[in-house]
């Protein structure tokens, strides 16, 4: 979910904006959620977002390390995804739960029966980004991390990660491609049986979600790992722009085959995953960038990763005001969810600014 900055390689900056682009889409969609039926959300496949961040971190860590694994430890690795990623884990984690109290309302009628303790044990075990069990849920949404819905998808970005350094980045392209087809034929029959017509899940630790989130997480990630050994990039003009509509496009895609066709909607959603996200990254890492658009695509990208981290934080406000005035409709509340969508990109650099970019300078300086 995130992109390496190493001075020795270039830089995909496109991909920094497309990652950006799609964190905002997946603020976009949880504002919606709450006002949407089963199968009318304004942001549609909103949720597809998680499946193209592994993609662009399989993209990225393949990039970024394939070359350097003759100095490189498993150990230096996980130190450097920890340092990494983990800061806006704690951030996000933290965040949730000093207003956790605050969102009590009648969709989360338990929350003011949660000890402070269990809040704390809770928050702590957020700290690692480990899963809590069904028995520790405190907000009754059977969440794996209910301080911090989005913190699943970290869970499976980190054991992508270790399964990349401890075994599957010696795999030969050949091997690799095998692997990565095989995975996308188990994505595929997901997507086509799941009784809901679609990919989402992931997000509590029970067997039915851990299946989804391993498979939602190992076609994206290691094909990502392929495209970047296997694809020479070329120069492509317009490829933000291009890109960026093709990220909205999927992302608003209204759902296909209604009621009675629902793996329809599976299979477009498995085509999007296994053909266009691909085509997507292999478009923007060889795009040329107009004047201007480094600035923003360095801007999207920086925001990306807190953005993602730390908006859930004010949604579980806006859900929790929904819920509390029945009937709303999306045209009644779109000013609460356009403040709130202002006051996500604000945190968001305030986290990056304040406490991310600090926090992993003086983890560098004090791990190296």
């Amino acid at each position: 979910m995130n992109q390496e900055h190493l001075s020795s390689k270039p830089h995909f900056q496109i991909l920094d904006g497309l990652r950006g682009v799609a964190a905002v889409l997946v603020v976009f969609f949880h504002l919606a959620e709450p006002l949407a039926s089963s199968h009318d959300n304004v942001v549609n496949h909103g949720y597809l977002a998680v499946d193209f961040f592994f993609l662009l971190s399989g993209f990225v860590i393949g990039y970024a390390y394939d070359d350097r694994w003759k100095t490189l430890t498993f150990k230096s690795f996980l130190r450097r995804r920890l340092i990494r990623l983990q800061p806006l884990v704690i951030l996000g984690m933290t965040l949730g739960g000093i207003t956790f109290y605050f969102t009590d309302s009648s969709i989360w009628p338990m929350i003011h029966t949660v000890p402070l303790w269990k809040l704390i044990i809770v928050m702590l075990i957020g700290y690692t980004i480990l899963p809590i069990p069904l028995s520790m849920d405190i907000r009754g949404w059977q969440e794996m991390h209910p301080l911090n819905s989005v913190g699943w998808s970290l869970f499976f970005e980190y054991i992508a990660n270790m399964m990349y350094a401890l075994g599957i980045r010696k795999l030969s392209n050949k091997s690799l491609a095998i692997f990565v087809s095989l995975s996308a034929l188990l994505l595929i029959h997901f997507a086509v049986t799941n009784p809901n017509g679609d990919v989402t899940g992931g997000w509590t630790l029970n067997y039915e979600h851990m299946r989804v989130g391993i498979t939602r997480t190992l076609f994206p990630f290691f094909a990502g790992l392929l495209l970047s050994r296997v694809t020479q990039p070329t120069k492509i003009k317009n490829a933000f722009l291009w890109c960026s509509l093709l990220v909205i496009a999927v992302l608003l895609m209204p759902r296909i085959g209604g009621a009675s066709n629902l793996w329809l909607n599976g299979l477009f959603e498995a085509f999007c995953i296994i053909v266009i996200f691909p085509l997507i990254v292999y478009i923007g890492a060889s795009g040329v960038l107009h004047p201007n658009e480094d600035k923003i695509c360095k801007f999207l990208g920086d925001i990306s990763y807190p953005l993602y981290m730390t908006h859930y934080v004010l949604v579980y406000f806006y859900v929790a005001w929904i819920s509390n005035h029945k009937g709303i409709t999306l045209v009644e509340a779109w000013p609460t969810a356009l403040l709130t969508f202002g006051g996500a990109i604000v945190l968001a650099i305030i986290s990056l600014k304040l406490y991310d970019e600090p926090v992993r300078k003086w983890l560098h300086q004090k791990l190296g």
